[in-house]
């Protein structure tokens, strides 16, 4: 049976800088090399400063906290 991937994501923990259009570029390169991921495989940021780009679910210091209690 292949195996399927839930989700692509990337960390950018950057204090100055949000996750932009150029790191989706290179998260959406990277998806389509990982076994079991598809253009239907969703992308996750993780950013400290949010994001810039669109089609990438962020998710923030906030919401890191809150899942962590």
């Amino acid at each position: 049976m292949p195996r399927s991937t839930g989700w692509v994501g990337s960390i950018k923990w950057l204090e100055n800088r949000p996750f932009d259009a150029r790191d989706l570029a290179r998260l959406i390169v990277h998806r389509s090399q990982l076994p079991g991921a598809d253009e239907d495989t969703p992308l996750l940021a993780v950013s400290r400063s949010g994001a810039t780009a669109d089609s990438v679910q962020v998710v923030g210091p906030e919401e890191l906290l809150t899942a962590w209690r």
